[in-house]
C-alpha cells in the first residue's frame, strides 16, 4: 500500500516537473522564433540588392563570404532570443526598460537591413548602425546589473555589430 501512495504521488511530481520543463522549452523557443523572424524578413528585403547591387560595391577585404553571414546572424538571433527568454522570465527593478530597449534594438536591426539594402542608402544604414550599437550597450549593460547570462549572451552580437560599422563605413567611404 505504501508502495502505491509513494508511487503516485512521485508519478505526479514526475507530470508536475515535465509540465514545467515543456512550459519553460516553449517560451524560450517563442523568444528565439523572434529574431529568427525578423532574420528572415531581413533576408527577404536584401534578397534583390544581394544579387544586383551588392556584388558591385567596392569592399572591405575584411568582407567574409555571405555563407558566414547567414550562419553568423542565426547564430547571433538565436543568443538574442535565449537573452530576452531570460530578461522577461525573470523580473527585476527596470526590467521595462530592458524589454523596450530589445525591442527598439529589434527593430533598429530591421531598419538597418532596410535601409542598406532595400534602400540602397549604406550612408543612412550607417547613422541606424550607430544607433543600434548604442541600443545593444545599453541593453547588455542593463541585463548586466540584474541578469549577467542574458548579458554574456549579448557580447557575440555587439562584436558582429561592431565589425559590422566597420564594413559599412568601408562601403560608405569607398563607393
Amino acid at each position: 500500500m505504501l508502495y502505491l501512495v509513494t508511487n503516485r504521488m512521485v508519478g505526479h511530481q514526475i507530470r508536475l516537473i515535465l509540465l514545467w520543463m515543456m512550459r519553460r522549452l516553449l517560451l524560450v523557443l517563442k523568444f528565439v522564433a523572434v529574431p529568427l523572424v525578423v532574420g528572415y524578413v531581413s533576408m527577404l528585403l536584401q534578397r534583390d540588392s544581394l544579387e544586383n547591387w551588392y556584388p558591385t560595391l567596392v569592399k572591405s577585404s575584411l568582407t567574409p563570404p555571405g555563407y558566414v553571414f547567414s550562419i553568423m546572424w542565426t547564430l547571433l538571433y538565436i543568443l538574442m532570443g535565449l537573452s530576452a527568454a531570460i530578461v522577461w522570465s525573470k523580473q527585476t527593478h527596470g526590467s521595462w526598460a530592458l524589454k523596450l530597449l530589445y525591442s527598439f534594438q529589434l527593430f533598429l536591426n530591421l531598419l538597418w537591413t532596410f535601409c542598406f539594402f532595400f534602400m540602397r542608402m549604406p550612408l543612412l544604414a550607417f547613422f541606424v548602425l550607430i544607433a543600434l550599437i548604442l541600443m545593444v550597450v545599453a541593453y547588455t549593460m542593463g541585463c548586466y546589473m540584474s541578469h549577467r547570462i542574458a548579458a554574456y549572451l549579448n557580447l557575440p552580437y555587439l562584436l558582429w555589430l561592431l565589425f559590422a560599422a566597420y564594413l559599412n563605413f568601408f562601403v560608405v567611404m569607398y563607393n
